[in-house]
């Protein structure tokens, strides 16, 4: 008899609720003085797990896939502004070789694009463009990606106005971040997957590069940045080796990989907020 995920799908009720909150409360209303506005935090709540569960259930069907034993997304519920920290499943399985590590660590960042840019073009059109004024809220940075996006739904903007995001397209833009960050090809991330895969033992190298470019960004611009080298620093850069790591990865596969690692560079969000 199969035992039900509890633990999981208790973690889902309540990253639900936060992100129902935090889509409330970007909409300048409070749900804790009245509940029925939470209703308000729907856009902005369904699309973010909508994104963030294809996200990871594109690394589970992948394992499955692999006859690899791996659980269901654990969502992380937080009292941050945008209600979440993310979500990630368990592998209780050694990885064979690279071609499964590229499969796995490729398939959730691929599937997580399938889903953001229909949502992030769908709230860019329900976006609002303002005069350029002093309004309260939060300035949000671009990537090559979004920017790209942008031109497409609203075409070249002039300086002397604003682009209001409708809570879809934050969902979006916060759905670019989040594959941005997975994608960083350091340790046992995504993107350190995607790397050891394609590049081997190179990746070491390349982890170092960029954990220098984090924080030098973090001096010069966004400070979350030496957040975020910490904690790569203390998770450890270099991704362990694999059963059978002499079993190279066939074209196609490589294809895959570079795409996947090219996505990086295209949500890469120099100075995020």
């Amino acid at each position: 008899m199969r035992r039900i995920p509890f633990v999981q799908f208790l973690l889902f009720l309540l990253t639900l609720f936060t992100t129902l909150v935090a889509g409330t409360l970007q909409q300048g209303l409070n749900p804790l003085e009245n509940p029925l506005h939470l209703w308000k935090g729907i856009p902005f709540s369904f699309t973010l797990l909508m994104i963030l569960g294809a996200h990871e259930f594109g690394h589970y069907f992948m394992s499955k896939k692999h006859k690899m034993d791996v659980t269901l997304p654990y969502f992380i519920p937080a009292p941050s502004f945008v209600g979440t920290f993310g979500a990630f499943i368990k592998m209780k399985s050694p990885i064979m070789d690279r071609r499964i590590l590229l499969d796995i660590g490729a398939a959730g960042p691929l599937a997580g694009m399938c889903v953001t840019i229909p949502v992030l073009l769908i709230g860019l059109y329900l976006s609002e463009i303002r005069p350029d004024t002093v309004e309260p809220g939060v300035s949000l940075g671009t990537s090559i990606l979004f920017s790209f996006m942008n031109w497409i739904v609203h075409g070249f903007l002039p300086d002397d106005v604003n682009l209001v995001l409708h809570p879809i397209a934050f969902s979006g833009w916060i759905g670019l971040l989040v594959t941005c960050l997975n994608l960083l090809p350091v340790g046992q991330l995504d993107g350190g997957h995607v790397a050891y895969a394609v590049i081997g033992h190179t990746q070491r190298f390349v982890a170092k590069i960029v954990l220098i470019g984090l924080v030098v960004l973090g001096i010069t611009g966004w400070s979350g940045w030496l957040l975020w080298a910490c904690i790569l620093y203390i998770m450890g850069l270099n991704h362990p080796p694999v059963i059978y790591d002499w079993i190279p990865l066939d074209r196609k596969r490589k294809v895959i990989g570079w795409t996947t690692l090219s996505i990086f560079v295209m949500t890469f969000t120099p100075v995020p907020f």
